[in-house]
């Protein structure tokens, strides 16, 4: 039996989260009702903690629901093929679906977008983050239906891994043999480890700070070829050994709030490359960036944010196919309540703990 309301964290100010229960609303026939099995934690969610994402507050956080349909209208079962009882990842974008830019297929730049963790409270039915027990389907979302028998901690992976997909290899192209640099070791830098091996990348190079050691040393269980401790090593110099001199075919820069990256990947992807910038810098200028270079190089540079439908069904099919062991990299399971110690936790803020990949999981 569904409950009249639902326990929620809200951030109310920066820094600042709340507990509170929230009226669960009846559904339509186009939209839907989600239990959260599972809400994962990843650098956007600090970003959103620290007032650095623009969230109209009150809101409820949480863009990386995985859970189980507990209400839904006919006329979204019948559209997103699901029905009560089964398990789905929820998209964290939400479009119109009918502007010229959402009818081209680029629905993730539509400039009427909505993100799941950055809708008001105060717009009904309120329950738009996945830091919940359950959370509301807008009709304009995209589900994909998942193995119920995965561990709800490995199934919520789709969502970085979906990036790893779409950042890795579907913006870059990246292809068989190509060799492929990634800045940052963190979840997103190790799942596009995963994917860049999986589509054939033969030289995975991933840098990281000496405080990343335990990361670095995943990413090569995961694939890669060479790690660099920018800190105690000259990446320019390891770079240039790994290539024979020539430079990474695809260079990915996920290294957060660092400005750094930006200039070592046009240093360091060859001429003709590609780099892929997703790491936020907070709005922060580049010191000693060079346009010349790019112009020089002939490189292109691409913007990545978000995933798309194509990123998580990559990710999912991975994911149930079992084809790289997730588990390695998650750390921690926090329950609703801790939502401000997970968040914390990744940011490097507790002494002692280090995490990687963690998630809250709400009691019932």
């Amino acid at each position: 039996m569904i409950p009249k309301t639902s326990f929620a964290m809200v951030q109310t100010a920066r820094r600042t989260l709340e507990p509170r229960d929230l009226p669960i609303p009846d559904i339509g026939e186009d939209s839907a009702l989600l239990q959260i099995e599972a809400c994962g934690i990843c650098g956007s969610d600090y970003e959103q903690f620290e007032g650095h994402l623009p969230a109209p507050l009150p809101v409820v956080p949480g863009h990386e629901p995985l859970g189980r349909i507990v209400a839904i209208g006919d006329g979204a079962a019948r559209r997103w093929g699901v029905d009560v009882g089964d398990r789905v990842a929820v998209e964290t974008l939400i479009s119109c679906r009918s502007c010229p830019t959402c009818i081209r297929g680029e629905y993730q730049r539509c400039g009427d977008l909505r993100v799941y963790s950055l809708i008001s409270v105060s717009q009904p039915p309120g329950l738009w983050g996945s830091y919940s027990q359950y959370m509301y389907i807008d009709a304009n979302s995209i589900v994909h239906k998942m193995d119920p028998s995965l561990p709800p901690q490995i199934a919520v992976m789709f969502n970085p891994l979906g990036a790893g997909f779409r950042w890795g290899v579907e913006i870059p192209g990246t292809g068989i043999g190509d060799t492929v640099l990634i800045m940052g070791p963190g979840q997103r830098g190790l799942a596009a480890v995963i994917a860049a091996k999986q589509a054939g990348a033969s030289n995975i190079i991933v840098t990281g700070l000496a405080a990343d050691a335990n990361k670095l040393e995943l990413a090569r269980t995961y694939g890669a070829h060479h790690v660099i401790d920018v800190e105690n090593e000259e990446i320019g110099e390891r770079v240039r050994q790994a290539t024979d001199g020539h430079g990474a075919d695809v260079v990915l820069d996920v290294s957060p709030y660092a400005t750094k990256p930006i200039t070592d990947a046009v240093e360091l992807v060859r001429r003709g490359g590609t780099i892929v910038l997703a790491g936020v810098k907070g709005y922060k200028p580049i010191p000693d960036f060079v346009s010349d270079v790019i112009v020089g190089k002939e490189i292109t540079i691409k913007g990545a944010t978000g995933v798309t439908s194509s990123g998580y069904r990559a990710a999912i099919d991975a994911i149930e196919a079992g084809s790289a062991s997730l588990a390695a990299m998650h750390t921690h399971d926090f329950k609703l309540e801790e939502a401000e110690l997970a968040i914390r936790t990744l940011a490097r803020e507790i002494p002692g703990e280090e995490s990687i990949h963690s998630c809250l999981i709400p009691e019932f």
